[in-house]
């Protein structure tokens, strides 16, 4: 395996993970910027990485190739690395939205690859990996829409929502990578909680759209994020009316069908903190109805960097191999 964007947090943590997979290689190290600096120098989290792993502008002879980059950056790269046979995750927003026009509304450039998008697979893991087996293509979800999606999923398969959906999001810095800005500064975020993107943030359209596939009609979707001071770590807490007649029974046996073998999605009995997910590649769901409204609120946390990102991406890679789900992605959360 390579992994393109090594550098970034995202990166680090594919590394992190694939440094110990039993299954995986980690032969290329690719970034813009340290190259020729072993990788164990400059993410100092990789202290196991062998010194000869340096960071390079080539991904050899990987068989997979995993990219963290930039909106439009991968999408450059991939035709090239597909004709070559070689398998790619992208963990960026390149592959995400099927339609080209999307991304000129969303993010504001022109495709470079719009005859990809048909062939890759949304890789929401847990609704998706009958279609992940032999993919060559795959675009990992969004770390927001992976918890908003993973909360409504149940409720949109069978049935149980209007699509009238409002999704209230709060996410660790480490969301925002490495950005250098006045607004990720220490003196800004400490004890200070902030919307942001509001209402034009690009994973509003992926959410939507995951809502579709899952079986909502038509949805009409409300996404806030917000900016929480803290590392890692993301909870979505969703609103859905329910439709005429559903009752709490109903959305507690769907919550329980839906997820009662998922390897790495567990169904909470009460609100669950996010810091029960740190370092893993879990997500927590609790859904409740509220009876005076009938209406649903289901939260989903996860660590947006593991099951946010990179470790969703080695379980999509698993699942297109033909390997355990679970290879690589076995520890447990921190805690405290």
């Amino acid at each position: 395996v390579a992994i393109v964007g090594v550098t970034g947090y995202a990166g680090g943590e594919l590394a992190r993970i694939l440094l110990r997979h039993p299954e995986a290689r980690l032969v290329a190290a690719v970034a813009r910027g340290k190259q020729g600096v072993p990788l164990r120098d400059v993410q100092p989290h990789l202290h196991a990485a062998p010194e000869s792993l340096v960071v390079g502008s080539d991904v050899g002879d990987a068989e997979v190739v995993f990219t963290a980059l930039p909106a439009g950056e991968a999408a450059k790269l991939a035709p090239a690395w597909l004709a070559e046979g070689r398998t790619i995750v992208d963990i960026g927003s390149d592959f995400r939205l099927r339609e080209p026009s999307a991304y000129e509304r969303w993010y504001g450039y022109t495709h470079p690859a719009p005859q990809l998008l048909a062939q890759a697979v949304y890789g929401l893991t847990e609704f998706v990996r009958d279609r992940l087996r032999g993919a060559r293509l795959v675009a990992n979800p969004g770390c927001y829409p992976t918890a908003s999606l993973l909360a409504l999923g149940p409720a949109a398969r069978h049935g149980l929502i209007e699509s009238d959906v409002i999704v209230d999001a709060k996410s660790g810095v480490s969301g925002a990578g490495h950005s250098v800005d006045e607004a990720y500064l220490y003196g800004t975020i400490d004890e200070s909680v902030r919307a942001y993107g509001v209402p034009t943030h690009r994973h509003t359209p992926e959410i939507a759209q995951g809502l579709a596939d899952l079986g909502t009609r038509s949805p009409r979707l409300t996404f806030a994020p917000h900016l929480v001071p803290m590392t890692r770590g993301l909870i979505a807490t969703c609103y859905a009316t329910l439709r005429p007649n559903v009752t709490a029974g109903e959305v507690a046996e769907a919550y329980a069908h839906e997820y009662a073998e998922e390897p790495f999605v567990r169904v909470t009995a009460s609100f669950p903190p996010t810091k029960a997910t740190l370092g893993s590649n879990w997500c927590l769901v609790h859904a409740t109805v509220d009876e005076a409204n009938h209406r649903l609120v289901a939260v989903g946390v996860l660590d947006n960097l593991v099951k946010g990102a990179a470790g969703s991406a080695i379980q999509n890679m698993n699942a297109a191999l033909g390997l355990p789900e679970t290879l690589g992605l076995e520890a447990l959360p921190l805690w405290p």
